[in-house]
């Protein structure tokens, strides 16, 4: 671990290789690691046990989606599956002491007018999901997912998380947490921009508040 770091979020999420073990949409394996759900969740639990065992059980975070369905990456049963990994990371913690925090993201894909791709259920399948796992969860428990300021305090001070993370809205605002502790205006991302090789254009151009728009 690079000093400096506070720690380490597993990203067993959104199609890559993690969440590709779990989903039994992609996983068609037929060894140890594939079939059951025991087996799905197995090669997470190898990596989580494996980051814990160098850092700390509390410097170690891990982040699931069990309902987004992304690069081919799906679940016939999310919440089946999303209470499976709750359990065996439940368990996990009783031997090796408590995580950071698990970070569940669910598919909330309407933001700024702009939708993903992807099925997704129902605002109350996802409030269900969602809240279903943070109370089986013995933990911190950090959600995301298209929040806004108001659906963040919403959501922390309802119960349904202990903390709420930003992904899109940081890209656009480097000075988000000043922001959103003024309830000010938010710059609007350019989606388009956000997988571009270029070191400035949609990363370092956003203005910060009370300043004009960087010119490059």
């Amino acid at each position: 671990v690079s000093p400096g770091f506070d720690g380490i979020e597993i990203h067993g999420a959104h199609g890559y290789i993690i969440d590709q073990f779990l989903k039994d949409g992609i996983n068609d394996r037929t060894d140890e690691y594939g079939g059951s759900l025991t087996n799905r969740c197995k090669f997470l639990l190898e990596v989580t046990r494996a980051v814990l065992s160098a850092i700390g059980a509390e410097r170690t975070a891990v982040r699931v989606s069990p309902a987004i369905d992304h690069l081919d990456a799906y679940d016939s049963n999310p919440m089946q599956l999303g209470m499976a990994v709750v359990e065996r990371l439940n368990a996990l913690q009783q031997e090796a002491g408590q995580l950071a925090y698990l970070h569940v993201t669910q598919p909330r894909y309407a933001a700024y007018g702009q939708t993903e791709s992807g099925p997704h259920g129902s605002a109350e399948e996802e409030s269900r999901l969602m809240r279903t796992l943070r109370g089986a969860y013995r933990g911190t428990f950090m959600c995301s997912g298209g929040y806004t300021r108001e659906l963040g305090l919403e959501a922390v001070e309802s119960g349904d998380a202990d903390l709420v993370s930003f992904g899109r809205l940081f890209i656009s605002n480097p000075d988000l947490v000043e922001r959103l502790r003024l309830n000010a205006g938010l710059n609007k991302y350019v989606r388009k921009t956000f997988y571009t090789p270029d070191p400035v254009v949609g990363y370092t151009d956003y203005p910060f508040l009370g300043k004009p728009k960087a010119r490059m």
